[in-house]
């Protein structure tokens, strides 16, 4: 006999359900001002896919919590985002919005299924999963079509393979500021680049339109950091005669009319900022070049400052939605 155990969410499940609802509603606002001013109609098929996406895994997650009677969080809604304001980007950002935010997708919700048992809820995220890699593949399809799609350094190929005979030698070789760059070291470093030039893109647009001067002055500190970056990384690749130097293929327009509430514009570069401590974090726990290792190291502090400077900035103005959190037992027994 088939045994079924009804059992309610667990906080692991609330937590990435309630997250996610807020980011799709987020994407929804983004790529509805990308939509309206797409001049080509296989990123429009792109575009509408990813919309369609968003709006169904909104819809999916409003019906488990309905059924849990658990509220719905507020998110982002047509309030946030103003149609009528001029286009922000040229066309082909919105390929580049689109391989940027799938990447990052793809991460998240590979440890999402890992981290949740609730049949509906795995499956959900499964599904979940199934379509960010769909999205990606379309849009790096793009990308290589239209030639805006950046590869990493290519090195010789080796003509044999080695073994590590001596730990001495090797660990003092290993931790070298000199000795070349292995392969794993330039794949961190080059997709770092790559996240810190569309932050920078995003940033560029976004410090033209933010309206509240606050706001604004967080806005061009992270443009700094994200400059901080790629120089530093871009360096080392030319001191190691790897050109790793990434095109900017998507350019900003000169419009100074926001298309997004301020509120809308500090989430998404908290919640970007907050994906690139954690890349960050794995470049350096990948990596033992004496040069790379210090330059993590020191990087990932500033990025968690700059994090919560900005979270800061959004408690002052009331627009943090808060998690849900478990209740407080000392306050309820008065201790």
């Amino acid at each position: 006999m088939n045994v079924t155990h009804e059992v309610g969410l667990s906080s692991t499940e609330i937590a990435w359900l309630w997250s996610v609802y807020i980011n799709e509603s987020m994407s929804i606002c983004l790529i509805k001002h990308l939509q309206k001013y797409n001049g080509h109609k296989d990123v429009e098929v792109l575009l509408q896919r990813t919309m369609d996406l968003s709006e169904k895994h909104m819809e999916e997650i409003k019906n488990i919590f309905s059924k849990e009677n658990f509220p719905i969080p507020r998110g982002f809604s047509e309030n946030d985002v103003d149609l009528t304001a001029p286009a922000l980007f040229f066309d082909l950002f919105s390929v580049s919005y689109v391989y940027g935010m799938s990447r990052v997708g793809l991460v998240t919700y590979g440890k999402i299924v890992s981290n949740v048992a609730r049949e509906d809820v795995r499956l959900f995220f499964t599904k979940c999963l199934q379509s960010t890699l769909e999205l990606y593949n379309i849009s790096i399809e793009l990308m290589l079509h239209k030639g805006i799609y950046d590869r990493p350094p290519m090195i010789p190929y080796p003509d044999h393979i080695e073994f590590i005979r001596n730990k001495e030698t090797f660990i003092s070789k290993w931790l070298e500021k000199q000795r070349p760059l292995n392969v794993i070291e330039i794949s961190e470093m080059f997709f770092n680049i790559e996240r810190n030039y569309f932050g920078l893109l995003l940033l560029t647009g976004l410090i033209q339109v933010a309206k509240d001067e606050k706001v604004k002055q967080h806005l061009v500190k992270g443009k700094q950091l994200a400059q901080k970056q790629i120089e530093f990384l871009n360096k080392t690749f030319i001191n190691d005669d790897l050109l790793g130097t990434i095109m900017v293929n998507s350019e900003v327009t000169t419009s100074t009319v926001s298309p997004f509430s301020d509120r809308l514009i500090m989430f998404l570069i908290t919640t970007l900022n907050t994906q690139g401590a954690a890349y960050i974090g794995h470049a350096l726990s990948t990596s033992s070049r004496v040069d790379l290792v210090s330059e993590y190291s020191k990087l990932i502090p500033e990025i968690m400052k700059y994090g919560k400077e900005g979270m800061d900035i959004m408690i002052e103005y009331e627009w943090l939605e808060e998690p849900p959190h478990a209740p407080d037992r000392r306050g309820l027994a008065r201790i």
